[in-house]
């Protein structure tokens, strides 16, 4: 526990006290600074003054942006496989 850091994140106006792995804070910094980016672009484009509405928009919009890239890995992966199968028909063919 001793390794632990202790700081201090605002996200929408309110503070986050926080006890983290020294290795984490860059990470949680710049997260945190996306996420009141996010909110200042919704509050901004769509008139919208409840911080929960807006906080609920950008966790949709980040949960949204992990999905896809989620989809597209598994998809990128599929194509490599099919890929990696016809090279090694090919070279089984070649082989014989």
């Amino acid at each position: 526990m001793s390794n632990q850091l202790k700081i201090k994140l605002s996200i929408a106006d309110r503070v986050y006290p926080l006890t983290i792995h020294p290795d984490q804070e860059e990470g949680l910094r710049k997260a945190a600074k996306k996420i009141d980016g996010m909110i200042k672009k919704f509050e901004s484009s769509y008139a919208v003054r409840d911080k929960q509405d807006v906080l609920a928009m950008s966790a949709l919009h980040f949960a949204t942006q992990v999905e896809q890239k989620n989809i597209e890995t598994v998809e990128g992966a599929e194509t490599i496989v099919h890929k990696i199968k016809a090279l090694n028909d090919l070279l089984q063919d070649q082989l014989s």
